[in-house]
């Protein structure tokens, strides 16, 4: 070796894989799908950011064909919903929430409109499964069992099927024309109905040939309470109230009318008896407007139709034409105790809405079954009770009475009653991390306020049963669902791609997103940096992948917005 072969530093041989120069990379980006908060706030399971997308390319029939995959009656919905998506929404945090209620609505009207049906079942599975109640939980899981292939029952008490949605709800707030159209569609589908049948012995009827059973009877009975010297005929309790007006019972209901009671029902009552002809509706409730359990639009639709709220009062005894209440205060508890001061308040009629319990006693019998008062106690993962093949949800177990919570419950009974039947434990997928607004770079979205959805002027609607509030245009619903921030999913702006420094991005054509090409890659993090909505994040260059990365496929179409419910 020569004394000039000493001063020189060997070259690496050509294809060794190692670096001869530049930055050496100690981290690298990923594409990642976090969980939406609207999607972690739905009740009903729905993947509102992957069909508020399709709705914002203006594929209406795609995005209802989404929504309908979780959730079978979005034209219900978009009505009766108190929307814990929208107060979940980052954008109200900017501006104002998305209206997804509203957009929700409009794919429902549209469906109604268009005739539009449900995606093919699954292949029959040879099984068959009782469902008693056809109110939302129940005839969510009838659709979501058929969907998965199984034979379905739904029996129930009642005339028509809707439970309380059809006997509880208003038509001003939910038109009967929508809750049939929405039934019929579930019916074509393959679900048989058997109405005015009343289950007393649920063992009995399992013995029919029945593989397993759902009970989703709702909270029809209503609670008492004894009010000194009142006068039975007129005293009312609010369901039979409400359910007589549905089944045609609208005689005049003239005089003064006093609702006893705080919930959504109470709102209900009051605005029905005002559209019934009553001269003045007042509302007595023994605690404030901020521990009211009725939604606070709900409250606040009923004092813009003339009806006044009486707060921390209690009635205490009826007169020939008038309530005695005492006046209540909290104590240091928050709790409301009777202060020993009474005033009068007129009233010929007095509606008590006090809460509703679910009529379950013909589960008694059943070996297994335990109660929590009027509820069953079921496992919170499956929804199955101590007895092995019978199911339970919606108003029947114990939780909060909405349409949209009976009708996740439907949706998550049929997935653990199609893992039953087929011998398998149902186990529900983990949830990625959710995608708050400190997640999110707001430089990238402008200020687009909300559209506001009509309504009738309310001295106008507070003497008619015609809806309330008007749907959106096809315009209108484009440019609410443009609004949805995708946060935590990518959405294909671009972003990444223009940002790399190193050309280590490669677009994969609509639909498909991006891939990383890391023979080019430095790790600089530009990319993430810069992503609007967190759909990228840097971890070790020797970490292994999250769960929730989005791998490129190589056919077919990306998951549009993340599914991970």
């Amino acid at each position: 070796m020569s004394e000039r072969d000493h001063d020189l530093t060997p070259l690496s041989a050509l294809g060794s894989g190692r670096q001869r120069s530049g930055p050496v990379r100690h981290q690298r980006p990923v594409y990642v799908d976090l969980l939406p908060p609207c999607n972690a706030g739905c009740p009903a399971g729905e993947n509102i950011q992957s069909w508020l997308a399709l709705a914002k390319r203006g594929d209406i029939r795609g995005a209802w064909d989404r929504l309908t995959q979780d959730n079978p009656f979005p034209a219900i919905h978009g009505r009766v919903c108190y929307h814990p998506c929208e107060t979940a929404c980052n954008r109200a945090l900017m501006d104002a929430a998305v209206s997804i209620h509203a957009v929700e609505r409009h794919l429902g009207d549209s469906a109604i409109a268009a005739g539009w049906t449900y995606a093919a079942p699954a292949a029959p599975s040879g099984k068959h499964v009782l469902v008693v109640g056809s109110g939302p939980s129940g005839l969510s899981a009838a659709y979501h069992l058929t969907r998965l292939g199984h034979r379905v029952t739904v029996r129930d008490n009642s005339d028509q099927p809707g439970g309380m949605m059809r006997y509880g709800i208003p038509a001003y707030r939910l038109p009967r024309d929508v809750i049939d159209a929405e039934i019929a569609r579930v019916a074509a589908y393959g679900v048989t109905f058997e109405q005015n049948h009343t289950v007393t012995d649920l063992q009995a009827e399992l013995a029919e040939g029945f593989d397993a059973a759902f009970v989703a009877v709702g909270a029809h009975l209503s609670k008492r309470v004894d009010i000194p010297n009142g006068d039975a005929a007129r005293v009312l309790d609010a369901v039979s109230f409400l359910r007589g007006v549905e089944e045609g019972e609208r005689s005049a209901l003239s005089g003064r009318v006093a609702v006893y009671g705080g919930g959504n029902t109470a709102m209900d009552a009051a605005r029905v008896a005002r559209r019934l002809g009553a001269d003045d509706t007042i509302i007595v409730y023994r605690r404030t407007r901020e521990q009211m359990p009725a939604h606070a639009e709900e409250a606040a639709d009923a004092e813009r139709e003339g009806i006044r709220i009486n707060w921390l009062r209690t009635i205490s005894s009826m007169g020939a034409d008038d309530v005695t209440v005492e006046i209540q205060e909290l104590d240091e508890f928050g709790k409301p105790r009777g202060t020993g001061r009474f005033e009068q308040l007129e009233a010929d009629t007095v509606i008590l809405a006090l809460g509703q319990e679910s009529d379950t006693g013909f589960l008694r019998a059943l070996p297994g079954i335990a109660f929590d008062g009027d509820v069953v106690q079921v496992d919170p993962v499956t929804l199955m009770t101590g007895a092995p093949g019978v199911f339970a949800g919606g108003d029947a177990v114990p939780s909060e009475r909405t349409v949209t919570i009976g009708v996740g419950h439907g949706k998550k009974a049929a997935q653990a009653i199609d893992a039953y039947l087929a011998g398998a434990a149902y186990a529900p997928g983990a949830k990625h991390p959710v995608a708050d607004l400190e997640k999110l770079n707001l430089w990238y979205f402008g200020d687009h306020r909300q559209r506001q959805q009509a309504a009738l002027d309310p001295q106008a609607r507070s003497h008619v049963f015609t809806e309330v509030v008007a749907g959106l245009s096809e315009e209108e619903a484009a440019f609410e669902a443009a609004r949805c921030l995708s946060c935590g999913n990518c959405f294909e702006c671009d972003g990444c791609l223009g940002s790399c420094p190193d050309d280590a991005v490669v677009k994969l054509g609509v639909g498909h997103r991006y891939r990383f090409d890391y023979d080019k890659c430095t790790g600089c993090g530009t990319c993430a940096r810069q992503c609007p909505v967190h759909a990228i994040d840097m971890i070790g260059e020797h970490e292994p992948l999250p769960a929730n990365v989005f791998v490129a496929p190589v056919t077919g179409l990306a998951r549009e917005g993340g599914a991970q419910r």
